[in-house]
C-alpha cells in the first residue's frame, strides 16, 4: 500500500456533504463488481466470510479467511478496507501483528470492533495498530447500539478514548437516530461512520447530519442470499426470475480481469 493510496482512502472521510458509501463485499466476484459501478473504496463483511465457511460470526474463528480474502482483494484496484471483528486477538502486539500482514498485502483501512469488552483493552489495540502501521486507517468501532442498550454516556466515553488512542474514524453500528447522529458529529472530532438501515435515515440525510462514512454492512451479502432463494423458489414453482442477472460472459471478464491484474503485478 502506498502513501497515496492511503491519503486518497483517507480524503474519502473529509468531503465536505459527500460520506464515503462503502459497500461490503465477500469475494472476488462480488468485490470487482462493485468497483466497476464506481465504488472507490470496498470493505469487506465479517458475517459473509464466516457464513461462507459455516463459522460464527464475531467469535475470532475467521483470522485466516479474513487474510486469504484480503491477499485476494489488496492488489486489486480499489482501495480496501478489512472488517477485522476485534482484530481475532485480545492482546495488542497480536492484533498489530495482523496489521502489518493486512498493509503488507495492500489494504488501506481496518475495522476494528470491541464487542463491548473493556474500554482499555481497545484502547491499547488500537494504539499498537498506530505504532505499528502509521498509514492504515483505523476505524473504531463501538457496539454499545449493536450489543447494548445503546448507552450515551458509554457510547462518548468510549469514542473520545479511541479518537485519543489514535483511531482516524470511529463507527456507532446501530444508531439511526437522527438526533443523537447529529449530537455525536458535533462532539466528534473523528468522521463519524453509521452503518446503513433500510429502516433508518437515507444516505442523503446521513450526509446532512454530518456523517462521513456510511457502510452497507452485510446487507448486500444478505440481499444476494435473498435473491439466490427467491429465484430458486421462483424457478420451482413455475416463474422467471427477476432482477439483475449478469450474464456468463461478464462473470468470466470478472476471471479474467483478476488475471491480468496479478500478472502485471507479479511482473512489477
Amino acid at each position: 500500500m502506498t502513501a497515496d493510496a492511503m491519503v486518497t482512502f483517507a480524503g474519502l472521510h473529509h468531503r465536505p456533504g459527500e460520506p464515503l458509501l462503502l459497500p461490503n463485499a465477500w469475494d472476488h466476484a462480488s468485490a470487482a463488481t462493485l468497483a466497476a459501478h464506481g465504488f472507490p473504496a470496498i470493505g469487506t463483511t465479517s458475517l459473509a466470510v464466516a457464513a461462507a465457511v459455516g463459522l460464527p460470526d464475531g467469535r475470532g474463528a475467521t483470522r485466516e479467511h479474513t487474510l486469504c480474502l484480503a491477499l485476494t482483494l489488496g492488489s486489486e484496484p480499489y482501495l480496501l478496507s478489512v472488517d477485522a471483528e476485534d482484530g481475532f486477538a485480545d492482546d495488542p502486539d497480536e492484533v498489530a501483528a495482523l496489521a502489518r500482514e493486512l498493509w503488507t498485502v495492500g489494504v488501506a483501512g481496518i475495522n476494528l470492533e470491541d464487542g463491548l469488552g473493556p474500554r482499555d483493552r481497545h484502547v491499547a489495540k488500537i494504539a499498537a495498530v498506530k505504532a505499528a502501521v502509521p498509514g492504515l486507517f483505523v476505524n473504531a468501532r463501538t457496539d454499545t447500539h449493536w450489543l447494548g442498550d445503546g448507552d450515551e454516556t458509554d457510547t462518548l466515553r468510549r469514542l473520545d478514548a479511541y479518537q485519543q488512542a489514535g483511531a482516524d474514524g470511529v463507527f456507532v453500528p446501530g444508531l439511526t437516530d437522527p438526533g443523537r447522529i447529529a449530537a455525536l458529529v458535533r462532539r466528534l472530532d473523528a468522521p463519524l461512520n453509521i452503518l446503513y438501515s433500510p429502516t433508518g435515515p437515507t444516505v442523503s440525510h446521513l450526509a446532512d447530519l454530518g456523517v462521513r462514512r456510511v457502510s452497507l454492512g452485510s446487507l448486500l451479502y444478505r440481499r444476494a442470499l435473498g435473491a439466490a432463494l427467491d429465484a430458486a423458489v421462483g424457478i420451482a414453482a413455475g416463474r422467471a426470475p427477476g432482477g439483475t442477472t449478469p450474464g456468463y460472459a461478464e462473470v468470466r471478464a470478472l476471471e479474467r480481469s483478476v488475471s491480468a491484474s496479478r500478472s502485471a503485478n507479479a511482473a512489477g
